[in-house]
C-alpha cells in the first residue's frame, strides 16, 4: 500500500535544534537554581511538551514546572533570531521531490504552533506542508497517538498509508500505537540504538533516504 501522507517531527528531524534547546534549558535550570543537569541529560528529554521536559528530568512541584515553561519560553525567544536554527541537511530538498510526487507532508510536533509556523516559514516549507498538529492542537502529547490519529481524519486515511518519522522514541512509540508505518533518523537527538529499541520500521542517517522509504511502498499518487 502506498504511502500518502508522511508526519514529519521538527526538533531533531527537520530542524537542528538541540544546542539552542540545551543551551536554553541549561539556563532556565540555573535561573531558577534548580538540580543541575548535563546537556546529554537534557537532549535526552527533546521531543516531550515543554513543562514535561522538565518535570521528567528534576524532581520538583506543578507550580514549578510551569516556571520552568514560562522562563525557557522567555529565553528561548530572545535567542531564536532568525537563522539561529538550520534545516538539517537535505531536508528542504527532499520535501519538495515527495511534494512533487503527491505525498501529503505534514508536521506532528510537541512544540508550539506559532513557533513551528515561524520555522516553516523561516526555512520557506510554507507552500510545502499540507498540516501541522502542535502541542496546542492535542489534549494528549507523545507517545499517545492522538497527533497521528488526528493527522489521519484530516486527509482521510488509512494507517497503513501513513509514515511516521522523527529522531525521539516518543516519535516512533507514538505512530506504532497508532498503526502507522514508522522511520527513525539517526542524526538528531536519538541514536539508531534508540531506533533499535522501539523497532522502528526503517532507521535512516540521511534525510535524503526518506525517498527510498517512501518508494518502497509504491505509488506515491493519491
Amino acid at each position: 500500500m502506498a504511502i500518502k501522507v508522511v508526519l514529519l517531527d521538527f526538533d531533531g528531524t527537520l530542524g537542528d535544534t538541540q544546542k539552542l534547546i540545551t543551551d536554553t534549558m541549561l539556563d532556565t535550570i540555573d535561573v531558577l537554581g534548580l538540580e543541575k543537569r548535563t546537556r546529554e541529560e537534557c537532549a535526552a528529554m527533546i521531543g516531550l511538551p515543554l513543562k514535561e521536559t522538565f518535570t521528567g528530568l528534576i524532581p520538583m512541584s506543578d507550580e514549578m514546572g510551569d516556571k520552568c515553561a514560562e522562563t525557557y519560553t522567555e529565553i528561548f525567544t530572545r535567542r531564536n533570531v532568525p537563522h539561529a536554527v538550520l534545516p538539517f541537511p537535505h531536508v528542504i530538498e527532499t520535501i519538495r521531490e515527495l511534494h512533487r510526487r503527491e505525498v501529503k507532508l505534514t508536521i506532528a510536533s510537541s512544540r508550539h504552533r506559532g513557533s513551528l509556523l515561524n520555522f516553516i516559514h523561516e526555512f520557506e516549507l510554507d507552500d510545502y506542508i499540507s498540516a501541522v498538529v502542535s502541542a496546542q492542537d492535542v489534549e494528549h502529547c507523545k507517545p499517545h497517538p492522538e497527533m497521528v490519529e488526528k493527522t489521519l481524519a484530516m486527509f482521510g486515511v488509512r494507517p497503513d498509508e501513513a509514515l511516521m518519522v522523527g529522531d525521539a522514541r516518543f516519535d516512533i512509540l507514538m505512530g506504532k500505537a497508532a498503526g502507522v508505518h514508522t522511520c527513525g533518523v539517526t542524526y538528531g537527538n536519538g541514536s539508531r540504538e534508540d531506533m533499535m529499541s522501539v523497532e522502528a520500521e526503517h532507521i535512516i542517517d540521511d534525510f535524503a533516504d526518506l525517498l527510498k522509504v517512501v518508494e518502497s511502498y509504491g505509488s506515491y499518487s493519491l
